[in-house]
């Protein structure tokens, strides 16, 4: 039995075959875990987001900040972002039954028997490995209860970006939705910025990449996707990014966890 994690699938589910093909990947013996956004600007967001609810125990995922929205647009919050690719998804028999499921997906796992971790954009400097379990539970029980709605709609909009000024439940719970599926860089005190998306080379000189700041990941590892122009490459040992663009032309990275191996697969439509 082996674990495979995988970035940003985005619906490249074609990719996300032939990586699964290239291992010999096991549906009754291995595990596949995702690091969040499986949907929106691939072609087949569908096909992905069957594949993965089909494999049940087997294949384990975070929600992305694209995913979010997919329920968001499911509930009439908001509406299809231009680029998204979610018509078929939408207007699907079982459309109902998925949103379901993936309303109950967490924001944080734990690797079993591994002082590691997978969201999707990381962990907020400003917490201990504590207060993100615990942000990250209460969250999670928003999402998948019947007032899934109310708390969709109270997710959207940045601030606070500091967790000392989140006072209220509605505050908690939109801090670590951003936290967890949308922050990359940081301010110096740790607060969250949310409109950067370049390298940490060519980044504002104010702005610091969130596991430059974190406590937390000097004493465990961390797994996440979110930051495609990363393409994999940091400056911290306890991290693994594995959002590698594939649906931007780049390629979809899955990684081994038992023996630390790369495996990539090029984007089939090239942009």
């Amino acid at each position: 039995m082996a674990l495979y994690i995988v970035g940003d699938v985005q619906g490249c589910y074609q990719e996300l075959v032939a990586l699964m093909k290239q291992v010999n990947f096991n549906v009754d013996n291995d595990q596949l875990w995702l690091a969040g956004d499986i949907v929106a600007r691939g072609p087949d967001s569908l096909a992905t987001i069957r594949l993965i609810k089909s494999m049940d125990g087997n294949a384990q995922m975070v929600l992305g900040n694209h995913d979010l929205h997919l329920l968001a647009t499911y509930e009439g919050i908001k509406k299809v972002k231009k680029h998204d690719y979610l018509d078929e998804l939408l207007a699907a028999k079982d459309i109902d039954n998925l949103m379901d499921w993936l309303a109950n997906q967490p924001l944080l796992r734990k690797i079993p028997k591994c002082n590691a971790y997978m969201s999707h954009a990381g962990v907020s400097p400003q917490w201990s490995i504590e207060d993100a379990v615990t942000q990250a539970n209460n969250a999670h029980n928003k999402l998948s209860s019947s007032n899934r709605k109310k708390w969709l709609k109270n997710m959207y909009g940045e601030h606070p970006n500091s967790w000392s000024d989140a006072i209220t439940e509605k505050e908690k719970f939109r801090y670590t939705i951003n936290a967890f599926t949308r922050m990359r860089f940081c301010y110096a005190d740790g607060s969250l910025e949310f409109k950067t998306k370049q390298a940490p080379e060519s980044s504002l000189k104010k702005l610091t990449p969130w596991y430059e700041l974190s406590d937390v990941i000097n004493h465990s590892v961390w797994i996440f996707g979110h930051w495609a122009a990363l393409m994999g490459q940091s400056s911290h040992p306890n991290i693994y990014a594995l959002d590698t663009g594939c649906v931007w032309g780049n390629h979809l990275t899955m990684l081994r966890w038992e023996d630390k191996q790369f495996f990539i697969e090029p984007a089939h439509n090239k942009l």
